[in-house]
């Protein structure tokens, strides 16, 4: 049987869309790594909490590998990155509620930073969705 995959990309999509759909604002808590791209001016002991909100962010992408979208920080466009082995929790601003995960240091690493020095192409394919598929097993 081969590696089942996590379970962690599905859940931070889901808790941002509960999130958007009680009109909460969905946050991110990320643990800041080498394979990180956030703004460093705002990160604090190691991390920074980012707002998910579709008003706060531009092209929003969610795979099983990252988070990419672009959003301002002191009026400056900055393009981010987010490995999911960095997701640390997502959560509703408003009243706390969501999901934590724990961090491993190793944890999809050697991927991530092959995704971070990937190719414009590359990171286009990335955020391409996949069409469901059907596999017979007998």
């Amino acid at each position: 049987m081969s590696e089942l995959t996590s379970t962690k990309p599905y859940m931070v999509r889901a808790i941002h869309e509960w999130c958007v759909d009680n009109q909460l604002t969905p946050h991110l808590l990320v643990a800041v790594n080498s394979a990180t791209r956030v703004p460093m001016a705002f990160v604090k002991d190691g991390e920074i909490v980012l707002n998910l909100n579709y008003s706060a962010t531009k092209d929003l992408h969610f795979s099983n590998e990252a988070i990419i979208f672009s959003a301002r920080f002191g009026g400056m466009p900055n393009e981010l990155f987010i490995p999911m082995s960095a997701v640390k929790g997502i959560f509703a601003r408003e009243n706390g509620q969501g999901m934590f995960f724990e961090v491993g240091d190793s944890e999809g690493m050697l991927e991530e930073a092959k995704l971070l020095e990937a190719s414009e192409d590359e990171k286009n394919n990335l955020k391409k969705v996949k069409k469901p598929s059907l596999k017979l097993v007998k």
